[in-house]
């Protein structure tokens, strides 16, 4: 029988990567924030940032698009169906540790 502690997902677990998908999950279906604005409010290096995003990314977890705006490029990124169910399901096992019957 599985127990809460073994239901938390190890990719969302690492502290910087729960709060990026914190802040990912609050956006409404296909919206998406700019890397800029993702660094800012999660107080990370762009290397730091990057390598998270990366790990997020390579679990289906967020999608990473690159475009030019204003002959600038700009790299977007979003959370995927898969990473929303993943980010409920961690939130929930965490409930569950927190807040036991």
């Amino acid at each position: 029988m599985l127990t809460p502690m073994d239901q938390l997902d190890p990719i969302i677990h690492q502290p910087a990567r729960l709060q990026i998908m914190s802040a990912l999950v609050q956006l409404p279906e296909d919206n998406r924030v700019d890397f800029s604005y993702l660094k800012d409010l999660i107080k990370l290096t762009d290397g730091n940032l990057g390598a998270h995003l990366s790990t997020l990314e390579t679990s289906g977890y967020i999608a990473v698009t690159k475009e030019f705006v204003v002959r600038k490029p700009k790299t977007f990124i979003s959370v995927t169906p898969k990473g929303r169910a993943a980010f409920m399901g961690h939130v929930a096992a965490l409930k569950a540790i927190l807040l036991p019957k």
